[in-house]
């Protein structure tokens, strides 16, 4: 064999996977037809984080652009194929397609190895919108290159994605309208969660439009997009679209190979990232399991330790992951919702910020933390159980999830996070409190069952 591993995907997950194999001392072969990095680091996490902290500093369009773009370079700077090679994994740039379970080709060229791992990714999906392919619309791989600021933009999706980008280009000055097929934004969240968003994205000039669908759209004369949607139209400089994503699946001699597929041409793992394949493993975006970057680098660590037999193995748990969506106020979430938990005998315990200090002291009171606590193993609800999914949507949301992702995962009794002494008057301090409703009465508040 020419290597212990090859992984084909440089975007998050293929770099985890590559990092997992030099822990290991493996000899590693990463194939990648572009710039190390991948959907997060050029056109995702980076430039769309970058765009929204430059738009709340009050930088006009020229600088904001100018921010992303040094961003994107500092990110790609400590990831690019001679960084890697310098650690110790081979980098090879160009196309690959799979022959049997343990090779590739790559043009002419045949390389082996034991284990192969596909991290290829994913890209926006283009919605069959009748007009579509008359007009230039956007995807969040193109909106980072426009080279002035639009004085109209009308999004299309208003998953995190569409929320995100919206309140970025509406602090820059461009009049946004939101559009949502779904009765509500951010709808994989909660209800609540999906109304402080709205508020929010509404205050900042932003107009909504949820339970609609659009008709076509076409091009004008001026080089403006006209869009027919629930019976209006709108006319807007640019169309956007952030509607989901589809994965890099194609041309790598799947079908071929019989590697089984689901039903949205993701490729189909078990709970270790192996495929039906002997041998073959795939990781991040290519799977459907959750489109996030670190979801990504743990998928392509864990499978890396399965392919290899050494170093980080074990199962891939979907409902250990939390995610963000980093609007203002962010909006945190890990595991079930309370729709979901109300067939499970869950518990819950909700705290509004205008009941916590911090909140009060900074004037951010639109927001809410929502613990979710499930029996326990043998104890069941003794000490309150464990908690199996939370909400939070505050200022600092995103760090604040993270003390709840470490509960679960190491399968903490919910009364530890009651007992826990939190700084005061701290973000965090809120979980403290909400967790203490669990175990009788905080302030007034005491945790409910969960309704459906």
């Amino acid at each position: 064999m020419d290597h212990d591993l090859i992984i084909i995907g440089g975007g998050a997950g293929g770099l985890a996977a590559a990092r997992a194999a030099q822990w290991v001392g493996a000899d590693a072969l990463l194939v990648n037809d572009g710039p190390l990095g991948g959907d997060c680091t050029f056109t995702g996490c980076i430039p769309s984080k970058t765009l929204l902290s430059a738009a709340r500093d009050g930088l006009g369009f020229d600088d904001a652009v100018g921010r992303v773009s040094q961003a994107i370079d500092r990110v790609a700077a400590t990831e690019t194929a001679d960084v890697f090679r310098s650690r110790g994994t081979r980098v090879l740039e160009a196309r690959a397609r799979l022959v049997t379970h343990d090779s590739i080709a790559v043009g002419d060229r045949r390389i082996t190895a034991p284990k192969i791992i596909i991290a290829t990714g994913g890209r926006p999906v283009m919605p069959p919108i009748p007009g579509l392919d008359t007009v230039d619309a956007l995807t969040n791989d193109s909106v980072f290159s426009l080279s002035s600021l639009p004085a109209s933009m009308t999004i299309v999706g208003g998953g995190p994605i569409g929320c995100e980008l919206a309140e970025a280009f509406a602090r820059l000055g461009t009049a946004v309208t939101l559009v949502e097929g779904l009765p509500r934004l951010l709808a994989r969240e909660e209800p609540d969660a999906s109304a402080v968003v709205e508020r929010s994205l509404t205050g900042l000039g932003v107009r909504v439009m949820t339970g609609v669908l659009i008709e076509r759209v076409e091009s004008t004369a001026m080089g403006s997009v006209r869009i027919f949607v629930d019976g209006q139209e709108i006319v807007t400089d640019k169309l956007l679209l952030a509607v989901g994503r589809v994965p890099n699946a194609e041309e790598l001699g799947l079908d071929e190979l019989g590697i089984e597929l689901t039903e949205g041409s993701y490729i189909k793992t078990d709970d270790r990232l192996s495929t039906n394949v002997r041998g073959v493993y795939a990781a991040g975006d290519v799977t459907g399991k959750l489109a996030f970057t670190h979801a990504a680098d743990e998928m392509g660590r864990l499978a890396a330790g399965n392919a290899l037999g050494k170093g980080q193995r074990g199962r891939y748990r979907t409902h250990w992951i939390p995610w963000v969506t980093f609007t203002s106020p962010e909006v945190a979430r890990i595991g079930m919702t309370e729709a979901v938990a109300a067939a499970h005998g869950g518990r819950v315990a909700e705290l509004p910020l205008s009941e916590i200090d911090r909140a009060i002291t900074d004037g951010s009171e639109d927001g809410f933390i929502k613990l979710i606590a499930g029996p326990k193993r043998f104890t069941r609800g003794l000490f309150g159980g464990q908690l199996v999914g939370a909400t939070i949507v505050a200022p600092r949301a995103g760090e604040m999830i993270h003390e709840i992702a470490l509960a679960m995962r190491v399968g903490m009794f919910t009364g530890r996070l009651a007992q826990t002494v939190h700084a005061y008057p701290s973000w965090s301090y809120g979980i403290q409190k909400a967790a203490g409703q669990f175990f009788g009465d905080v302030e007034g508040r005491t945790a409910r069952d969960a309704k459906g």
